[in-house]
């Protein structure tokens, strides 16, 4: 199996955005038919903002990371 390919934070929280979007749209069709319950609509939207949280979290403290991992590795980063 090949490496995975490296994707940016910025396209990664991109992405994200744009699936919780899409679950927005297409979540409530889905509990309208009775084929999802509500609660498990909300459940799945939290779980995808939690993830968006994070990325945001990583992009945010980008630098500070880098840095601390290059200390630990005697500067090479």
């Amino acid at each position: 199996m090949s490496a995975p390919a490296k994707v940016s934070l910025a396209t990664q929280i991109a992405e994200v955005r744009r699936e919780i979007g899409k679950r927005r749209e297409v979540y409530p069709r889905l509990v309208g038919k009775g084929s999802m319950r509500q609660a498990e609509a909300d459940l799945l939207i939290s779980h995808m903002e939690a993830v968006l949280s994070t990325l945001q979290f990583l992009k945010d403290n980008e630098s500070v990371i880098r840095d601390c991992i290059a200390a630990r590795h005697g500067g090479a980063a």
